[in-house]
């Protein structure tokens, strides 16, 4: 097996181990975080699947607003979610700050959260956040395809996932097998479509012999090139292209409104139960809904705010236009299944 290989066969067998655990259940010390603040400073402990990049900034208005000193762990979010699995009631700590709803799904579904108050919970549309209150969607992340304009023009490219298994399309499609958000939207196919219907998919697409490549930054640079026709991504790497991606070689074929294919996961943010009553915990997580947070994710990460009037990602049609499948995000919490079909299957 290779090292990537290996190295996934270990997330997923962690996360499918801490998900057998109890909350008082052994495992490995909790990592320290990441900084320490001064004694009788507000503190805030974050486990954070998202990238120092992406949101670390955003970290830094939130401490000087607030007068909190978060201290932050990063890491992806399968592992953090494992971490929060095993540590259980011992965690240190106190929200855990997903990029996407499976992991939360999984955390809440073992007791780990509690239920975040309402003027939270309400301010982000039903269908893109949890059905209990015990987490909240934060910002869309739209799957899209990717595909060369210089070769196909729009109405060539497939709005439908599962006609990717056509003839037509071999050697051509790019994808990340090992990527949280691919199996999340093979996941969401699995849900909707059954096993045995999500199973032939991924048959099929190995079948017509797809590039494998290791995340969507590499699948849209193959896409830009020319080196592939098409490629299966988020949009908002494209949309947060450093020149205007309107430009670009690269260009993005939103999936037909109600099928899979226009799957809309989410980042989001839930509070670990031993927080329940922490202020900063809280504060935390409302300011991660204000206008000043979501304008933020819309100009700075390019993906869709969930509030309403913080704007949207440039290039891009607007979210209620997207017409995304009806699925409780949290029943994509089922990834590890995914991951052993893929496993099985031979495209990871």
């Amino acid at each position: 097996m290779s090292t990537p290989r290996r190295r996934l066969a270990l997330l997923a067998g962690a996360l499918t181990a801490a998900l057998a655990l109890s909350a008082c259940g052994g495992g490995s010390t909790p990592a320290a975080p990441a900084t320490t603040a001064a004694s009788g400073d507000r503190t805030l402990v974050v486990y954070s699947g998202r990238e120092e990049a992406l949101v670390g900034e955003l970290i830094k208005q939130f401490e000087q607003t607030s007068g909190i000193k978060v201290e932050t762990r990063y890491g992806s979010t399968t592992e953090l979610a494992a971490q929060l699995l095993e540590e259980g009631d011992r965690t240190p700590a106190q929200v855990f700050l997903s990029q996407e709803s499976g992991a939360l799904g999984a955390v809440a579904a073992a007791g780990h959260l509690t239920t975040l108050p309402a003027d939270v919970t309400s301010a982000v549309p039903a269908n893109y956040t949890s059905k209990d209150g015990s987490w909240v969607g934060l910002t869309g992340r739209a799957r899209v395809i990717a595909y060369d304009s210089r070769t196909y023009a729009a109405d060539q490219v497939p709005g439908d996932i599962t006609e990717l298994v056509q003839p037509q399309w071999k050697g051509k499609i790019a994808i990340a097998p090992t990527n949280a958000s691919f199996q999340a939207h093979v996941t969401a196919l699995r849900v909707t479509a059954g096993e045995e219907a999500a199973r032939a998919w991924v048959q099929g697409l190995k079948a017509n012999e797809p590039q494998i490549h290791r995340n969507n930054t590499a699948i849209l640079e193959a896409v830009n090139a020319g080196t592939a026709g098409l490629g299966l991504i988020n949009h908002y790497y494209w949309a947060r292209s450093e020149t205007d991606p309107t430009t670009l070689r690269a260009q993005l074929k939103f999936g037909d409104p109600g099928s899979v294919s226009a799957l809309v996961n989410v980042t989001g943010a839930g509070i670990l139960k031993g927080a329940a009553q922490s202020p900063e915990a809280a504060e935390f997580v409302k300011f991660l809904v204000s206008p000043q947070a979501q304008k933020y994710f819309a100009e700075k990460t390019a993906e869709y705010p969930l509030v309403a009037g913080a704007g949207a990602p440039k290039a891009v049609p607007p979210l209620d236009r997207l017409g995304g499948p009806d699925i409780d995000l949290a029943q994509l919490s089922s990834v590890r299944t995914t991951v052993e079909m893929l496993t099985q299957e031979g495209l990871v």
